[in-house]
């Protein structure tokens, strides 16, 4: 195992490398940052040349990009246009996102294992047809609209929640919107988990736990379910960087000051410092999401074995 976990570091080392340089040249190539400094204006040729010597874009690309890894290894992720450290606004921004990524990822494993796992245990019944289609419609509907629909009924017509989640974001403010953000993933997972339980209900192993006059509950959890929530874990677990690098609609309609919000501020502002530094941090926790998933396999299956 230990030899296993060092070689898929030494393996992230050259992905982080390729990804961030990737996400370096197109932020570097989507549009003029000092036009966006300027504003409505366009800035005189003095002050421009000032401004691109003040944040090194004057020189080549490739060595920006090699001055700011340089600086990333340092802690430094550089200062956005407004003269604050993109470090204070991730400190800001990270807590909040986090908050609302675990709210997502708790209604997933309740509700979507929760639901998987009885439709595939009652495939082709009524409760099956009625959780498939419902999960359909979710699927078929976007994220935007389903926000909008709930602040609209239960913010503003009913008065269950505040329209708009307050600067604090505690987790009773991120129900909802937990809730929103997880709403396409969640039908998802119950589809996955369904399709899993459903296949491994006929395997041998199941068959000769029940022959053995197990109880079925225990057949269900010991067995048939650790079995069948490999790809479930494998779906939620790269899921996690997409929550929240995918948060930005659910931020801006429960105005929501996370990472999504910071990601929209820094592409509209074309301020590449904001926007490549979260993004390498989302980077980041894309790979270690990935990493902790395959070690959960041992955990679920003792079958499997890094060598």
């Amino acid at each position: 195992m230990g030899r296993y976990v060092i070689r898929r570091l030494l393996q992230m080392i050259p992905v982080f490398i390729g990804a961030t340089l990737l996400i370096f040249l197109m932020v570097n190539v989507m549009g003029d940052p000092i036009a966006g400094l300027c504003g409505d204006r366009q800035c005189d040729p003095a002050t421009a040349a000032q401004l691109e010597k003040e944040f090194g874009l004057d020189k080549p690309v490739w060595q920006q990009y090699l001055t700011y890894m340089g600086n990333v290894f340092t802690g430094d992720f550089g200062t956005a246009f407004n003269g604050q450290p993109v470090t204070e606004l991730m400190a800001t921004a990270f807590p909040v996102t986090i908050r609302l990524t675990i709210v997502a990822i708790i209604f997933e494993i309740v509700i979507g294992i929760t639901l998987g796992v009885i439709t595939g245990l009652h495939r082709g019944r009524p409760v099956d047809s009625g959780v498939l289609l419902l999960t359909l419609v979710v699927i078929s509907v976007p994220t935007f609209v389903t926000g909008l629909l709930l602040q609209l009924l239960l913010g503003v017509e009913w008065g269950w929640i505040k329209p708009s989640v307050s600067s604090e974001a505690t987790f009773g403010e991120l129900i909802v919107p937990g809730l929103v953000l997880a709403s396409v993933s969640l039908a998802y997972v119950t589809r996955l988990t369904r399709t899993s339980i459903a296949e491994n209900r006929r395997s041998d192993y199941v068959r000769t736990a029940v022959a053995k006059g197990l109880p079925r509950r225990r057949v269900v959890t010991r067995h048939l379910l650790r079995n069948s929530l490999i790809p479930v874990v494998t779906f939620i677990g790269t899921d996690i960087g997409a929550l929240m690098g995918g948060a930005i609609v659910t931020e801006r309609i429960f105005n929501i000051h996370g990472v999504g919000f910071q990601l929209y501020q820094g592409i509209l502002r074309q301020n590449t410092q904001t926007v490549v530094g979260f993004v390498t941090v989302l980077v980041l926790v894309f790979l270690v999401a990935n990493l902790l998933v395959d070690l959960l396999y041992a955990v679920l299956d003792p079958r499997i074995r890094y060598a």
